[in-house]
Formats: structure tokens, C-alpha cells, sequence
């Protein structure tokens, strides 16, 4: 019983031997290949999309060069809850927008009670065309603890056709002048006039003024 005993307990040693020395002359043979880096990077798309740096936003000046207030006048709608536009209106939730362009920030509106976050923000300052387009990119980020909920209009062409809109409101301030070589609404062309030619054969096109249009924005409270 004892030499079966042995017997056995020897083989199962002699395997586990035989079993060890196998796996470390594997191993003397075949090197491991070790990754230098682990996992498979992944690269996140660059900020901006394709050109790799974030496209930087067109100014003001040059956005009201091309605004459209018929569609500012659609867009306004997003304010109409609180605010009115007319003549003499009253004002709601927030006050009434009619002439504002250009008018002290935090001011007159018939007593209006501005909060003190915008009173503070706009001390000394217009509703400017650049004063409203900051304002309406983040009405929160223009003056943290204001009143307004609204919160603002991220596309350039919304906010620039709402305050061109709102210019035609009872205020008619000027228009900056757009930036040098900057597209405007009056860049359209006509086709050119039959038998119209000039020296070198070519047709002239005529040119043919578009207005520009406006939209309303939600302005202060």
C-alpha cells in the first residue's frame, strides 16, 4: 500500500516537474511581445470640426449686412410670451421692446423693474448692436441673476436678424458699417440685359439692391 502510495504521489510530482520546465523553456524560446501601448488610441475629432480650430464667428457689423427681419420677425415669436413690440404697448413678463435700439440698458420702458443683475451689468452702457448681440447669445452669461429665462439664441443669423428686426421697432439707428469685402444682402446680381455688351463681348450684369429685413429679440429685463 505504501510503495502504490509513492508510486503515485511520484508520478503526479514528476508531471508537475515535467509540466514547469516545459512552460519555462516555452517561455526561454518565445519572448513575449509586449505592447508599448495598451489598448487602441482613439482619437477624438479635432475642435471645429474639419479645419481643426473652432471657426471663429462673424462680427455683428457683418451679419446685419446680410440680416433678414422678416425672418428676425419669426424668430421674435420665441419672446412674444413675455414681450410686446407695438407702440405704446404695455409691458408683460418682460418689458415692452418698442424703440429699443439704442436706448440706456436698464432704463425708462414706463417704470419697468429691471433686476439689479442687468442694472448692474449694463451701468453706463446702450443697447448697442453689439451690446443686444451679447445679450441675446446668453442673456445669463450677459448678466448672471437676471430676471430673463430665456436662454439665447446660438446661431449669429438668428440674433442678427432679431435685432435688425427690433431696429425697425421705433428705432432706425444707423447700421455699422459691415467689415471690408464683407457679403451683403444688395451682393445679388440679374442677369445680365439682352443685347446689352460691353467692348470685350462679355454681357454687363445689372445689379439689383435687396433690402435688408429684421427680427425681434427678446431685449433686457
Amino acid at each position: 500500500m505504501d510503495n502504490r502510495t509513492n508510486t503515485i504521489a511520484g508520478w503526479v510530482l514528476g508531471t508537475m516537474g515535467l509540466a514547469l520546465a516545459l512552460t519555462i523553456g516555452g517561455n526561454m524560446l518565445v519572448k513575449p511581445i509586449a505592447s508599448e501601448k495598451e489598448g487602441y488610441p482613439i482619437e477624438a475629432p479635432a475642435e471645429g470640426g474639419e479645419g481643426g480650430a473652432a471657426a471663429a464667428e462673424e462680427p455683428i457689423a457683418a451679419l446685419l449686412a446680410k440680416a433678414d427681419a422678416a425672418h428676425g420677425a419669426e424668430v421674435f415669436k420665441k419672446c412674444t410670451a413675455c414681450h410686446s413690440v407695438a407702440q405704446g404697448g404695455a409691458n408683460g413678463i418682460g418689458p415692452n421692446l418698442y424703440g429699443t435700439v439704442g436706448e440706456g440698458i436698464a432704463q425708462g420702458k414706463g417704470g419697468y423693474a429691471f433686476s439689479d443683475a442687468l442694472k448692474k451689468a449694463g451701468a453706463g452702457k446702450k443697447w448697442d448692436f453689439e451690446e443686444l448681440n451679447k445679450w441675446l447669445t446668453s442673456p445669463r452669461g450677459y448678466a448672471a441673476g437676471t430676471k430673463m429665462t430665456f436662454a439665447g439664441l446660438t446661431a449669429g443669423k438668428d440674433r442678427a436678424d432679431v435685432i435688425l428686426y427690433l431696429n425697425q421697432q421705433g428705432s432706425n439707428v444707423p447700421l455699422p458699417p459691415p467689415p471690408a469685402g464683407a457679403p451683403t444682402a444688395t451682393d445679388a446680381k440679374a442677369p445680365p440685359a439682352a443685347g446689352e455688351a460691353d467692348p470685350g463681348g462679355k454681357a454687363s450684369p445689372s445689379v439689383e439692391g435687396l433690402g435688408n429685413t429684421t427680427v425681434p429679440a427678446a431685449a433686457g429685463k
